[in-house]
């Protein structure tokens, strides 16, 4: 069983702001590519996510929206608290509440809601504990809140067999034009 850590950036370090931007769109295709390339390479059961918005979720619709060419690929989402949502606008909570009954298992590592920093860290204690590798949306150049995410992993493999992959803007560049072209094909094909 290969389940896969993904996270990445939230979408205002992004400057994303709704989800017909096309940077979603990019980005959600360079983790379909992404996931299929780990599922013929080492084969791949779970996408492991949180619910921040940004890479978080995306990387869960992606997940979902491969489901047609890999049945067997189930999506979870994990929050490091209950209530993970309670702060967010009224159109996040409906966005939030709609990918969620849409994965195949939500569950919060704390039984409670946000008391402490130390729920955090029990959050990616148990990713890193529950997961066999993870994929990071994160640009070294760029830091941003995924720097925790990566920090606590680079350590981590200090003494653990734990492969983590970067998905940075160079990725992210090559990701649109390919995205771009593809595009422009199957507008030229119809």
């Amino acid at each position: 069983m290969q389940r896969l850590w993904v996270t990445g950036y939230r979408s205002y370090e992004l400057n994303v702001f709704n989800l017909t931007d096309p940077k979603v769109m990019v980005i959600t295709y360079a983790l379909k590519n992404y996931y299929q390339q780990l599922q013929q390479e080492n084969g791949l059961d779970w996408i492991i996510s949180g619910g921040n918005l940004g890479i978080e979720q995306w990387a869960l619709s992606a997940a979902i929206e491969l489901h047609p060419q890999l049945p067997h690929l189930k999506a979870a989402m994990m929050t490091p608290y209950m209530q993970f949502e309670q702060h967010w606008n009224e159109k996040n909570q409906i966005q939030y509440e709609a990918l969620k009954k849409q994965v195949d298992f939500f569950a919060s590592t704390s039984q409670n809601t946000y008391q402490n920093p130390q729920q955090l860290r029990n959050y990616q204690r148990f990713m890193l504990h529950h997961t066999d590798r993870a994929v990071l949306v994160y640009d070294l150049e760029h830091p941003g809140k995924p720097k925790y995410d990566y920090e606590v992993i680079c350590h981590y493999q200090k003494q653990h067999q734990y492969p983590l992959d970067l998905i940075d803007f160079y990725s992210l560049e090559d990701a649109a034009e390919d995205y771009q072209e593809l595009k422009q094909s199957d507008d030229f094909s119809q």
